[in-house]
């Protein structure tokens, strides 16, 4: 008999994936993870034995409970499924998934409705910190149709406002995570930067690139993709992430001015594939380095600011993505005091995936 196991699809920003209550896992980590990939169908290149969709953006899961935490209503953990391999990572967080929290934190009537607007206080397990999504609740439940467009998701949607408080470091330990706003890895100026997902910036016309090329053209340029691995995984230890060779961070993110009357123009590598658009977290990264005087991103951006707040709008190849960031200026140097953008969410799917009967406690996703 396969074994059923209750879980919503849901779409969150410009990723898609399994929700899951915590209490329906088991809590054995590698037993968990055995039942995750069979969920998925990994590893195969088309997932074809599973519901994941064949990409890294449509292969994630998020994992809810109630918190314990002082400052949070629930706790939501990420984690990444790979396509072609038997590894599920929870080395990063997802600020896209992260879009589904909250609505589904009120369906599973973790958070009650509070009005037409319910603020969930979310505790990001993977990093520490703590996320405030605002859900539209009209009539006590949550509203998926509304007026608000992403680039990256077709039609319109109910407002997902995500706000995000002392993310910098989150990963790395602080925001410049080698002390530095600019390195030279290989002969290549590069940033370090991680204001909720450790990214590395690097200007595309230092690669030969023009920063304008298709995610495709990226990821059929052989020579191009070991060469940023090979900066990546140097970086990794400098970055305080260790061995990165088996992990899904530092984001590379390839950056040139702005086309389309944004801040900066970005392609980012996820860290093998080309982010058909940006992450949620990756692009407050790039933001902030758009900010941070020194950065390889300082003098190429195109910067609208109002004394302590910013509102930067990151191109990349689906369009563009909104971060409003806020300063506090009452210190030595400046640090960020908050970070918010606007996603969108939708309820895909629910009832139970069926998870072959072969998995056991012996099946080890890591081995």
């Amino acid at each position: 008999m396969q074994t059923a196991i209750p879980c919503y699809l849901m779409r969150g920003g410009t990723s898609k994936g399994l929700f899951f209550l915590s209490e329906h896992l088991p809590a054995e980590p590698a037993l968990r993870d055995s039942i995750l990939l069979a969920a998925m169908g990994s590893p195969d290149e088309r997932q074809i034995d599973g519901i994941g969709g064949a990409h890294p953006l449509t292969s994630k899961i998020a994992i809810v409970k109630a918190s314990t935490h002082p400052d949070a209503d629930v706790d939501y953990l990420f984690l990444q499924v790979a396509v072609d391999k038997a590894l599920v990572s929870d080395n990063q967080n997802c600020g896209n998934m992260l879009a589904g929290v909250g609505p589904f934190a009120i369906e599973q009537k973790l958070v009650t409705p509070t009005g037409n607007e319910t603020y969930v206080r979310i505790h990001m397990v993977n990093t520490g910190g703590i996320a405030i999504a605002r859900v539209q609740t009209p009539v006590g439940q949550v509203e998926y149709a509304g007026n608000a467009r992403i680039d990256g998701v077709p039609g319109t949607a109910a407002p997902v406002s995500i706000e995000f408080l002392d993310i910098a470091g989150s990963s790395c330990g602080q925001l410049l995570p080698t002390g530095n706003a600019l390195d030279t890895i290989d002969g290549i100026d590069v940033t370090c930067i991680d204001n909720g997902m450790p990214v590395v910036l690097i200007r595309a016309r230092d690669l030969g690139k023009t920063g304008y090329e298709t995610p495709q053209e990226l990821e059929n340029d052989e020579q191009l993709k070991q060469r940023l691995e090979s900066i990546r995984l140097q970086l990794g230890e400098a970055m305080n992430l260790g061995d990165v060779s088996q992990k899904t961070v530092p984001k590379m993110s390839l950056i040139a001015e702005p086309q389309n009357n944004g801040a900066i123009s970005t392609r980012t590598f996820i860290p093998h594939r080309v982010h058909e658009a940006i992450g949620v977290l990756g692009a407050a990264s790039v933001a902030t380095a758009c900010i941070v005087p020194g950065t390889v991103a300082y003098a190429l951006a195109n910067i609208n600011a109002d004394n302590s707040l910013y509102l930067i709008d990151v191109e990349h190849p689906g369009g563009f993505f909104s971060v409003e960031i806020e300063l506090d200026k009452n210190h030595a140097s400046p640090e960020i005091k908050r970070v918010a953008l606007l996603r969108t969410a939708r309820l895909l799917m629910r009832g139970e995936v069926l998870i072959p009967e072969n998995i056991n406690n012996s099946d080890n996703p890591q081995s």
